[in-house]
């Protein structure tokens, strides 16, 4: 799952960066979230049907749900993207597109350790650099924000581009909870 979420945050960079050019991005996005969805489902299928578990059920199914929640914010946003007739895309957009991709690259490194090891120090680099991209994500956020309700912009503008950002900020958001619940089962497990 978090490899999906790695790619599908890298279709989406490409969409905006070269944008409205990369209009096959979305489809990438829409099949890599199916995909995720179909591997959620049988991930909670053996959780349901496996008697004992590396880690607590609980934390397991907090952990699949983070990361299909990121990839699900990913889709949801390059839906409206394709949908609501945009003619350009913001700068501030395309710096939180780095931000999140930056952040999924971070958590996929801190999921795939986890099943090496139970100790937060080895842990520790990518879960700090995850809370520090969630952190610049959340700065560029609010300057995206103000520069958008600066004034003399479209209201429509104004409107699609609040909820574009949020999506994003979103999924950023959902890099942190699911290194939370990583934080989380490693000090239970340690």
């Amino acid at each position: 799952l978090s490899q999906h979420a790695v790619s599908c945050a890298g279709h989406l960079q490409k969409f905006a960066a070269n944008f409205p050019a990369n209009a096959e991005e979305v489809v990438r996005i829409r099949q890599e979230e199916h995909d995720a969805d179909q591997l959620t489902h049988q991930a909670l299928d053996r959780l349901d049907r496996t008697f004992i578990t590396p880690f607590d059920r609980e934390d397991i199914h907090a952990l699949v749900g983070e990361l299909d929640s990121i990839v699900d914010n990913i889709n949801a946003l390059a839906k409206r993207l394709s949908s609501y007739h945009v003619k350009v895309v913001e700068p501030a957009f395309i710096k939180q597109t780095e931000i999140l991709v930056e952040a999924t690259i971070a958590l996929a490194g801190a999921v795939k350790l986890l099943r090496r090891t139970h100790k937060l120090t080895d842990l520790q680099p990518r879960i700090i650099e995850v809370h520090r991209l969630e952190n610049v994500g959340d700065d560029n956020h609010l300057a995206a924000l103000s520069k958008l309700f600066e004034g003399g912009t479209d209201p429509l503008h104004v409107i699609k581009w609040k909820e574009f950002f949020q999506f994003i900020e979103s999924a950023i958001d959902g890099c942190e909870d699911a290194t939370n619940v990583i934080e989380r089962i490693v000090l239970k497990n340690a």
